[in-house]
């Protein structure tokens, strides 16, 4: 039970309800308790948001207490701040889950749940790569993003999207998702139908398109869908150009500077 005035053991309760959460979560015997779920993981954020917020605010207002080790003030209150700014940037992740929560809840709040499936084939969306970049390549983009932000970046990759034929080639070399890709240490942001991920402690950048599947070409069980990191599914060939290299990327990457 929450004690609303103890932080220390508050946030220990909050840590063990998640770690619940996350065991039972695995699986849903029945779909209509997901709408619940997702309304009461918004809130659980929307608090967390404040959380980050009150805890940078301590650490920033409590530096006249704050030494490190060996009682040397200038350096505790030094980590104060960088753990205040750190604290700060974390609250602004959160708001981007807020935002993708609230959408969630939106798109489940609209959902008819019923006892048996239907019989009738629909199509379905997937995230496609539209590209996936590492060694200079990404350095570049990851340059950008600290430069110009993700979201110039991101306009920029779009650059790298040849409509059909890149569809194609991610198809035929099986790079389809359910969802966009994501690993250990790696960011994500969205625009639109385009998802852009990145990692600077790795080095590459990706960028995937949703896209929508006919029934007809629906990818069958012996065509299983991919789900693991990009990073990982690549593999060297004797290929001199990588699979995602579409006609024309190479004339942007000369024009951008990116390529020779």
């Amino acid at each position: 039970m929450p004690t609303y005035y103890d932080p220390g053991a508050d946030a220990g309760d909050a840590y063990e309800a998640l770690r619940g959460l996350a065991h039972a979560s695995r699986r849903f015997e029945h779909p209509k308790d997901l709408y619940g779920v997702v309304g009461d993981l918004l809130g659980g954020v929307r608090s967390l948001r404040q959380v980050l917020d009150q805890l940078a605010t301590a650490h920033a207002s409590n530096r006249p207490l704050a030494f490190d080790d060996n009682g040397d003030h200038s350096a505790g209150s030094k980590d104060a701040l960088a753990a205040a700014d750190e604290l700060h940037q974390a609250a602004t992740f959160i708001d981007q889950a807020e935002e993708r929560l609230n959408a969630a809840m939106s798109a489940a709040g609209r959902i008819a749940w019923h006892s048996e499936p239907s019989n009738s084939p629909v199509s379905v969306q997937r995230w496609i790569s539209v590209c996936f970049l590492q060694g200079d390549d990404a350095d570049e983009l990851l340059q950008m993003i600290d430069d110009e932000g993700a979201d110039a970046a991101l306009a920029y990759l779009k650059n790298w999207d040849y409509g059909d034929e890149t569809t194609q080639a991610a198809l035929e070399n099986g790079y389809v998702y359910d969802l966009p890709p994501t690993g250990p240490l790696e960011q994500e942001i969205r625009s639109g139908n385009y998802d852009m991920t990145f990692s600077h402690s790795f080095g590459h950048v990706g960028l995937y398109r949703l896209h929508e599947i006919n029934p007809t070409d629906a990818i069958t069980d012996e065509q299983p869908i991919r789900t693991g990191s990009l990073a990982n599914d690549l593999q060297p060939t004797a290929s001199p150009s990588s699979w995602f290299e579409h006609p024309g990327i190479a004339a942007v990457k000369r024009a951008r500077g990116l390529g020779l």
